[in-house]
Parts: structure tokens; C-alpha cells; sequence
């Protein structure tokens, strides 16, 4: 048996219908910000309650135009979350500023106890991020940042529709950015992007920054970027943002199987703490395991196509030389990248495959 991380093969197994759609944009010639666009924004945002949802080129484009929209300069801080994939911190340094890390917990993401220690007066914002569709603690998060007078933009990539008791990822904060790349969970045929904001001020500010600073085609209003979301990419969008919800309830009830069949596999198997008002929409499945990397070789013999996020952290790479950080620096992250396992988990698994993959970890332990 074939268990694979991708989806993609069995999400357009039929396209005729957005093929349709494509091809009557075509005829349009609607290409930039074209209707398509508007009704996309309008549908990402009212699925999550955000008053407003600005269509950008990609994820990392989402948080850096949010960071700078927020007020963020070059020479400033910017505090976010130790494991995070490189995109967060690369949004950083595209706005200018410095990345400063701080370790998570054993929710795998930020450690809300250790982020006054890293304020600094450079500070200018936080950016916490819901790694694997996992929300950080917002409510406390939000506290923090409201007591020391911080922004806080959400990096929400990986989370769309997650939500605490009830609330949104992305609609805590001044802003939340989210990806529309082929592997989240609600995505389109190549690089997008969506920031979300309740605020009319920066909602504002973002459409004009995305667009060349134009308020129309002659009156250039600020100095801007080309960062549309491309039209053709929103009619791709249109036709799954209205099964985003299936779509996550669908990984959620295959992430609560595998929790199911593995825990009884402790103390080799470790599966994070679940909060029973968070919802976790799992864009990655991640477990910690001991002997990992033998199990990841074990279970890829075994046609199940298990993987690591992230084998090595941002501070002990190359890039990173420039921050001073070193190994040590952040013990919990570091003992995450030697445990952390990705599991396939997404919608289109049968319970047959997810059965499979639940006896081969266990067959690899001996149970």
C-alpha cells in the first residue's frame, strides 16, 4: 500500500469545471484584480469573520506587507517563534527588521512564558505562528502585547479555519496572514496569498501598498508593490473556499484516528497535548518519536510517506549566522528537530490507510 503526504493527485482528479472558469476568464481578459479577486477576499474573510481580506502573491508577502502596514521598520525587532518554517523569518528581514527567537513548548508553538524576556526597546511587534494548523495561545498572547503596547500580526499559513473557543486564527490581532499554497489545506494552483484585518485604516493602507500605491489608474497615493493575488488564482480559490470547512473537519477526524491507534504507543510515541476548545486543523500530523529517523526509514520502505518539519531549526543555520544564536540557545525546539515526525493525515485518506499507517508505527516499536 501507497500511504503519500500529497493530495493533489486526488483533489483534481477532476478539473473540468475550473477549467471552464479558466477559460472564460481568458475571454474576459480580467486578469488583474478582476472580479473573481473581489469575491474570493470577500469569501476567505466572511468564512472566519474577518471584516476585511486583502489578496496578496503569497503567504511571506502576507506577513511582510502586514509587519510593515503595522508600523514595522528597518532596524526594528520583530519577536516570533523558534521552529517556525523559514517563511516567517524571511517576512521579517523583507520588512527590514530583526528576527528574534524564542523557544516553544510542548504544543510546538510559542512558549507565551518567555516572550517578555526577549522585548526589547527595538521591539516593534510579535508574530506568533499556528504551526502545523495548531493555534498559539492568542488570548494570552494578546495580553502581553496589549500591556507592553505591541502589534501582533498572526502568522496564520498554515491555519486556515483554526480557531480558539470559537474565534478565528488571524482575527485576534491587528492582521493575520495566510497561505493559498497547493499543500494548505485551502489552496489554488501556484503561490497566494490572504491578509485579514478588521481594521478599515489598514485594510485600506494593504490594498493600496499591494498595488503599486494607486488609488486609481492615475493618483498614486503611497509608494507600493506588486503583490496581487492573480485572478486566475481566486477562480481557483472560489471553487474550494466554500469546502473549507468539509475539508478541515475531514483532517481533523483523520488526525483524531492516528491519535487513536498511537497512543497507546507512550512513551515512544508522544502526541502533543489537544485543548478541547482549540481547533487544531492539522495541516501537517506531527508526532514525537523516539529513534526517529530510523522510524522515518522504516516507515518510507513501507510506502508511507513520512517526513520531518523540521529536521534542522532556523537559528542553527547558515543564514542565521548573522543573529549570533547557537546550539543550545532554545532546548525545546532543538529537542523537537530530533523527534518530530510528519504523518500523512489529510482528507482524501480512507480509514484503510490511516489503519496502515498506525500498524506499521506500532509494528516498528514492536507492539
Amino acid at each position: 500500500m501507497q500511504v503519500k503526504y500529497s493530495y493533489l493527485d486526488r483533489q483534481f482528479m477532476d478539473v473540468k469545471a475550473v477549467l471552464a472558469d479558466i477559460e472564460a476568464l481568458v475571454h474576459s481578459g480580467d486578469f488583474t484584480l478582476g472580479k473573481a479577486v473581489a469575491e474570493f477576499e470577500g469569501r476567505f474573510g466572511g468564512a472566519i469573520g474577518a471584516k476585511h481580506a486583502i489578496g496578496v502573491n503569497s503567504g511571506t508577502e502576507a506577513l511582510s506587507l502586514a509587519l510593515q502596514a503595522v508600523g514595522v521598520q528597518p532596524g526594528d525587532e520583530v519577536i516570533t517563534a523558534a521552529n517556525t518554517f523559514i517563511a516567517t523569518v524571511g517576512a521579517i528581514v523583507a520588512a527590514g527588521a530583526r528576527p528574534v527567537l524564542v523557544d516553544v513548548d510542548e504544543t510546538h508553538c510559542i512558549d507565551v512564558t518567555r516572550i517578555e524576556a526577549a522585548i526589547t526597546p527595538k521591539t516593534r511587534a510579535i508574530m506568533p505562528v499556528h504551526w502545523a494548523g495548531r493555534p498559539a495561545d492568542m488570548p494570552a498572547i494578546m495580553a502581553l502585547a496589549t500591556r507592553r503596547n505591541l502589534p501582533v500580526v498572526e502568522d496564520a499559513c498554515q491555519a486556515y479555519m483554526a480557531a480558539i473557543g470559537g474565534k478565528a486564527v488571524g482575527t485576534f490581532a491587528a492582521a493575520g496572514g495566510f497561505s493559498l499554497h497547493p499543500l494548505k489545506p485551502l489552496n489554488v494552483w501556484g503561490d497566494g496569498g490572504i491578509i485579514v484585518t478588521n481594521s478599515d485604516a489598514l485594510a485600506d493602507h494593504l490594498r493600496l501598498r499591494r498595488n503599486h500605491g494607486l488609488r486609481d489608474r492615475d493618483t498614486v497615493e503611497i509608494f507600493g508593490v506588486n503583490s496581487r493575488l492573480d485572478t486566475l488564482q481566486a477562480v481557483v480559490g472560489n471553487h474550494f473556499v466554500g469546502l473549507a470547512r468539509d475539508i478541515t473537519d475531514r483532517r481533523i477526524a483523520a488526525a483524531t484516528r492516528l491519535d487513536a491507534g498511537l497512543a497507546r504507543l507512550a512513551p515512544d510515541v508522544r502526541i502533543p497535548p489537544r485543548k478541547p476548545d482549540v481547533r487544531h486543523v492539522y495541516q501537517i500530523y506531527v508526532i514525537e518519536a523516539t529513534r526517529r529517523d530510523d522510524l522515518v526509514k522504516y516507515l518510507l520502505a513501507q510506502g508511507i510517506d513520512a517526513k520531518v518539519h523540521y529536521p534542522v531549526p532556523l537559528h542553527l543555520q547558515p543564514a542565521f549566522k548573522p543573529f549570533g544564536y547557537k546550539a543550545g540557545d532554545f532546548p525545546v525546539t532543538e529537542a523537537q528537530a530530533r523527534s518530530v515526525v510528519t504523518l500523512p493525515a489529510h482528507q482524501h485518506l480512507t480509514d484503510e490507510e490511516l489503519d496502515y499507517v498506525i500498524q506499521h508505527v506500532a509494528r516498528f516499536y514492536g507492539r
